[in-house]
């Protein structure tokens, strides 16, 4: 279809090298096609147009001190994509990869999303190329609040509310949060993610771990299968990893890996929880001090990785979660994961599978489910602590996991329905953008041109 390509070579002109971006808005166009076949009216409406452009992108510098009394100077981003379905949600990432591109096709992914927890909250993405590993207690508050002082004015329970992500945890939330309530003088809903102790929500840590796993339930589930006695692959070691492996120990499954920046571990009897949370929620410390408790298990450094790929991925088994960061597995590492028997994949990351990986598991029909739906359980439940938050209240764990587990069937539903609709009932990623462009591209017809 003409459109969808000049749509693209528009994008690119617009809004040059900004790679991830264009992956990431190629996969949605490319799997619209059928569906502007057969409803050619948003086409006349310039849906993909409005959609591809954020409705705000904030930039601004962010000036703090470090304990040597050195200044440094990091970027700050916000990106503001969608408000049709709410107000902008979208977690806040503090790394030194972080680019306005890496914000933009977070921030676009997350539009759809978002729509597909049939929850009312718009798609919006943030950041800063601040890097707080390695950094104290203080020199992060410090950043924090200089961050929050630019932030703040863009903000609000009803406008804009940030999470947390890759590099942003329950110490950068509280930061963040504190700053905001100095500035305002209100104590809000701003920000989710925080702790249990003033306004945070049970569960909330463990949302996207536990969604990816229901996800991946969901879809063996549909085959006639379960998560009991397989062997999981997990990437990664921050939230979203440590909490599929609890969720998968569990339901009786048998988590093998998990990966950080310098290395993969791999415990064949299965990766010991209780350890791993001491070494990285409150150690920050390498996997491979985990070889001094379990000597029989195993760690590769990156330097050792195969040189078209990652480690984790070449290791047998049943299931995979691609938890760490985009683009982590390689369509070297899907050949390897095929090979070795691996029938579905969950991802827990944001676009973590290359463009050539996808297409692999695509043309192989197994059971895939791509981070826009497999990972919307973080999202979703910090709509919860929104709700939580404007009723003054705070449910019980098992009230929030109900309600997880229900959004979760409910996404894998959608996607499902709409891959068959569409004649292509394998095709969860088809199922997935259909199903979440529609909910969005509706709900900006009614509210016309704004």
């Amino acid at each position: 279809m003409p459109y969808v390509h000049e749509v693209l070579e528009a994008l690119r002109r617009s809004s040059p090298a900004q790679t991830e971006f264009y992956q990431a808005a190629e996969e949605v166009l490319e799997c619209l096609r059928p569906l502007f076949e057969r409803s050619p009216h948003y086409l006349g409406q310039g849906i993909i147009e409005r959609l591809v452009e954020p409705e705000r992108q904030i930039l601004f510098r962010v000036c703090w001190v470090d304990d040597a009394g050195k200044v440094q100077v990091n970027k700050g981003f916000r990106v503001q994509f969608n408000s049709a379905l709410g107000p902008y949600k979208g977690g806040l990432r503090f790394h030194p990869s972080v680019t306005s591109g890496t914000i933009k096709f977070l921030g676009f992914e997350q539009i759809f999303k978002n729509a597909l927890t049939g929850l009312p909250i718009g798609g919006g993405k943030g950041g800063s190329d601040f890097d707080p590993k390695g950094r104290s207690d203080v020199e992060v508050m410090r950043f924090c609040q200089s961050f929050m002082t630019e932030l703040y004015r863009h903000i609000g329970p009803t406008t804009d509310v940030p999470a947390g992500d890759i590099g942003v945890g329950a110490r950068e939330i509280g930061f963040l949060y504190g700053q905001y309530k100095r500035l305002t003088g209100r104590y809000e809903g701003v920000l989710t993610g925080k702790s249990l102790d003033w306004g945070g929500s049970l569960g909330r840590k463990e949302a996207t771990g536990y969604g990816t796993v229901y996800f991946a339930e969901n879809m063996l589930k549909a085959r006639g299968e379960t998560l009991e006695g397989k062997t999981c692959l997990v990437s990664g070691a921050g939230n979203v990893a440590i909490y599929t492996i609890e969720k998968l120990h569990e339901l009786g499954a048998i988590p093998v890996t998990c990966s950080d920046s310098r290395g993969t571990l791999h415990h064949a009897s299965g990766i010991d929880l209780a350890l791993l949370k001491v070494l990285k929620e409150d150690n920050r410390v390498s996997l491979e001090a985990y070889l001094k408790t379990h000597p029989e298990a195993s760690y590769q450094p990156v330097a050792d990785y195969p040189a078209d790929g990652h480690a984790v991925w070449r290791i047998e088994g049943d299931v995979a979660f691609p938890s760490a960061t985009q683009n982590e597995l390689t369509e070297a590492d899907a050949e390897a994961l095929l090979a070795n028997g691996v029938t579905c994949i969950s991802e827990g990351a944001n676009m973590p599978s290359s463009t050539a990986a996808v297409d692999r598991f695509l043309e192989a029909k197994v059971a895939y489910g791509p981070g826009k739906a497999a990972n919307a359980g973080g999202v979703a439940t910090s709509q919860l602590e929104m709700a939580q938050n404007s009723s003054m209240a705070q449910w019980p764990m098992e009230k929030v996991d109900v309600k997880l587990k229900e959004i979760m069937t409910n996404i894998h539903r959608q996607c499902a329905e709409t891959a068959a609709e569409f004649d292509d009932p394998t095709n969860l990623v088809l199922g997935a953008n259909i199903a979440g462009f529609r909910r969005v591209a509706d709900a900006m017809i009614e509210q016309g041109i704004v």
